[in-house]
Parts: C-alpha cells; structure tokens; sequence
C-alpha cells in the first residue's frame, strides 16, 4: 500500500512538475567523500539548485578549499510562486559564483560570492544555463525526476562528468540504458538502506512511524548516478553458486534464450550462457566482471510472435516463466548478462 502510494506521488510530481526533491547535506556527504580526488582544480557546476537552500552549494561552498576546486557555479530557478516551499520568492532568475575564501575564515561570506542576474527563468535547457555548463568539468546535482531524460542527455550532448541523483526506474529508460550497456553511466555508492528522505512539502509521507521524518518523504530505490571513475566498479561480486542445469531453480525464459537468476546473490559462478539478473543488480556491476548484452524490454520476443496467444503483451515486452497448466508469470524488467570470468 504504501509503495504504491508513493509511486503514485512520483507519476504526480512528472505530472505537476511538483518534482522539487531536495537533498539532505548527510546524504550529498556521504556520496561525495568518494569522488574527492576528481574536485582538484574543477570547475563543479550546480544548475538545478536554489543556492539559498540547496545542500549541494552547502556542501561545495564549504568545502572549496578542502576539495581545491577552481570555482563553483550554481543556478537558480526563476519561481512567481511566493508559497512555494523552496523559499525561492523572487521573480528574478540568477547564478552564483563562488572562487574560494577571500579573508581567512574558511567561510563563503556573502561577499564573497557574486550574485549575477539571469535574463531567463534559469532553467538549464536556456542558453544562458548551457554557456555556463559549457565552463563545468562536474555536474553535481538532483535533477527534476519529471526532466531526467532530458537532463542526462545534455550532459552526454556537451561531454560533461557529473554525479547526479535519479530514480532505479530510470535504469530502464530507453535513452538510459544504452548508457549503462555502453558503459557512459553507472551507478555511484548509493543512499542508505536504498532510500532517500527528501526535503519535500507537496506530498504525505507514507514511510512507517519510525522512519518517517518531519518536512520530509521517504523515496525507496533512489540511486546515485555517475560517469566518474569509482572504486567500487573495480570490485568483483562474490559467486558462490554452481549451476546444475536444474530449470526448478534457473528456469528458461519462454521467450528468450537465457536462465532466469531471481537474486543477485544467485549468480551461478560457472554458467558461461545468458542470465536474466534484477536491475538492482547494477549495484554490483563490474565490467571487467561481466558483459551486459541487453535488457528483457529490447530482447523479449512478443509472445504472440512464438505461438502463444493472450494478452501477454501488456506493459509492452518482457521476460515470461512458464509456469504450468498454460500459464504464464510475466517478470518484472531484467538486465541480461554475461559472466566474463568463469569459475569451476
């Protein structure tokens, strides 16, 4: 009940573009204390944050001279909104430029930051917004969940290193994935417990009593995303199962030829073939470790296209199980692999 009340609450926020999830400085600290060594002498831009309440000009601006960045950019919405909780209330558009600590304090006085206007609304398709991006080496920032698409191939478009937040739903987007297969995007270490609690007014909280947070919703499966390299994409999953052939625990698609591994813990350590794995399996993903040859939604053969008849097309294609009696269990999306370093 409760995640599907907070699904729905996503869809309303792409809808309503309500999607203003502001992210917690404990959660930006505890990412970003494994990129530290790519900040040295960057230019880190931040062009989806008001800067007057955004962590992630927070944590960059007190943070410059540790890091040793060249300068920080960040630019803010224009919003004609007065109620809206961002506390954004004024109808002008501007950017932030912080080039360190002028006077010894270690401190970003508001002095020392320049506040230049924005002929815009601010938003980073503008042309203004694409200028200053041109000036960045890293993106860092929580793009609007109703935008992502269009936000990551921007990026892409103007070649720019970032670390981002998104949604695991967005793994399977048509315009994400081929990412992910071509190795331009991974994912990064991740939230807590895999759930965020955003700063976020517009919607209820269905997080239980214990987890709920005042001001707050709890977001299950948000993921960090990066092109940045990281140690933990060099690190091997540890395989401990044998594949015996048995179809009782890695059965075969219906309608592609690979095995069925339900867990990411069950990756067989000696199959050589192709293995349908859970999204979340990226968390774990090593290339060097294994190949991604495609997901279930580009490789699923329609149903009706092998001889079987019904509505098994529903939600478009996907892997099915054969579950007896003319009976068929249609999965949820996976991503097939294929181990590059066989054990016996």
């Amino acid at each position: 009940m409760a995640k599907k009340s907070l699904n729905k609450n996503l869809n309303k926020a792409k809808s309503s573009k309500k999607d203003e999830f502001y992210t917690q400085l404990s959660d930006i600290e505890r990412e970003l204390r494994h990129y530290k060594h790519h900040f040295r002498d960057k230019v880190v831009y931040c062009n989806c944050d008001d800067p007057r309440v955004s962590n992630f000009f927070h944590y960059f601006s007190y943070n410059f001279e540790k890091l040793g960045l060249k300068k920080l950019i960040t630019t803010c919405y224009k919003n004609q909104d007065m109620d809206l909780f961002s506390q954004n209330n004024s109808e002008q558009a501007i950017y932030l430029e912080y080039d360190g600590d002028k006077n010894g304090n270690k401190v970003p006085d508001t002095t020392e930051i320049g506040i230049k206007p924005l002929k815009g609304n601010g938003d980073f398709r503008n042309q203004e917004s694409i200028d200053l991006l041109k000036q960045a080496d890293i993106v860092v920032t929580n793009p609007p969940f109703s935008l992502f698409r269009e936000y990551v191939a921007q990026l892409i478009e103007y070649d720019k290193k970032f670390v981002i937040v998104g949604h695991q739903n967005a793994i399977t987007y048509k315009e994400i994935f081929p990412l992910i297969k071509d190795n331009k995007l991974w994912l990064g270490y991740g939230f807590k417990g895999g759930a965020a609690h955003f700063i976020n007014q517009h919607y209820e909280d269905y997080a239980t009593a214990t987890d709920r947070k005042e001001g707050m919703i709890r977001v299950s499966g948000v993921i960090w995303l990066t092109n940045l390299e990281i140690n933990k994409r060099q690190e091997d999953l540890i395989l401990y199962k044998k594949y015996y052939g048995s179809e009782d625990e890695f059965p075969i698609y219906v309608n592609y030829e690979a095995i069925e591994v339900s867990k990411t813990k069950d990756i067989p350590l000696d199959y050589a073939g192709a293995m349908g794995v859970p999204i979340t399996f990226l968390d774990k993903y090593n290339p060097d470790q294994f190949e991604i040859i495609g997901s279930s939604r580009e490789l699923g053969a329609p149903m009706s296209s092998i001889g079987i008849k019904g509505t098994y097309m529903a939600g478009g294609p996907r892997f099915y199980l054969d579950t007896g009696n003319g009976t068929y269990q249609r999965l949820y999306d996976r991503i097939v692999i294929r181990n590059k370093k066989l054990q016996q």
